[in-house]
């Protein structure tokens, strides 16, 4: 499929959806629409909010907060997550000593160590960094520790055969090998970043776009929390992307899909 093509249906299903709201909204199609209207708000209402949140500046402050707390989670989480990750699959032995501890600390409810992180960092920014970074870090290692694990054995042997040392075998076949691994995981960790910092916001914060949702719901005001998510979704695929550029720029040796 091609490149036009493919934004071609990603558009109608977004249109499709959004059709389907205003009719369940305006109609009796799908019951009573005063009924849909309060539960569901209305396309029109939703995005009117959006637009009186940017044109008066209250969102600007609550997205630059969020967006902090997003990127240092995704960083602090992806660096830690790929460094270990390498660690742990070069070192077998000290793998299986702590893979244990590391199944049991990814088992542990990340709801139940938010108030923790809380009472730790207090209600600034770090609590929900660290609440990010626990999400997105175990995607990132059990990723990247699988896919050194899988480095072809044959390409192994063929590349000491050659006399490559310890740093080109990291360089020239381990590091490609868990790349693909690793932007895999990593395209999952945005949205686990933006989580982590809506979640922390949202159970206790004075500003950040989690911070605004909660105050909407808390009003009954279900256009506000409608605006936040459809704000919050627009705001992961914008990261997203970035990270697809990225990956389109590391990634160039890497045989291209074939076009159906």
């Amino acid at each position: 499929m091609s490149r036009a093509s493919l934004l071609f249906w990603q558009i109608a299903v977004a249109a499709i959806i959004v059709a389907a709201w205003h009719v369940a909204s305006m109609t009796t199609l799908f019951g009573d629409p005063k009924t849909v209207r309060f539960f569901f708000s209305t396309p029109l209402d939703v995005a009117l909010r959006i637009v009186k949140l940017f044109v008066s500046g209250e969102i600007w402050k609550h997205l630059e907060i969020t967006l902090r707390e997003t990127i240092l989670a995704f960083l602090v989480g992806s660096v830690s997550g790929v460094a270990i990750g390498f660690a742990f699959a070069m070192m077998p032995r000290v793998a299986a000593v702590f893979d244990p501890y590391i199944k049991m600390a990814n088992a542990l409810p990340r709801v139940v160590l938010a108030p923790i992180f809380m009472l730790w960092f207090g209600l600034g920014i770090w609590s929900k960094v660290a609440l990010g970074v626990t999400l997105v870090f175990f995607i990132v290692f059990f990723n990247v520790y699988q896919g050194v694990k899988e480095t072809s054995p044959v390409i192994l042997a063929n590349a000491r055969m050659l006399g490559m040392n310890g740093w080109q075998l990291f360089r020239h076949v381990y590091w490609p090998s868990a790349m693909s691994w690793m932007f895999s995981s990593l395209h999952s960790s945005v949205g686990f970043a933006l989580v982590g910092a809506v979640v922390g916001e949202y159970l206790g914060a004075s500003a950040g776009l989690g911070y605004l949702i909660h105050q909407a719901e808390g009003a009954f005001d279900v256009t506000g929390v409608f605006a936040g998510m459809v704000v919050l979704a627009v705001f992961v695929l914008l990261i997203d992307w970035v990270v697809t550029l990225i990956e389109r720029r590391l990634l160039v040796w890497r045989p291209q899909e074939a076009q159906k």
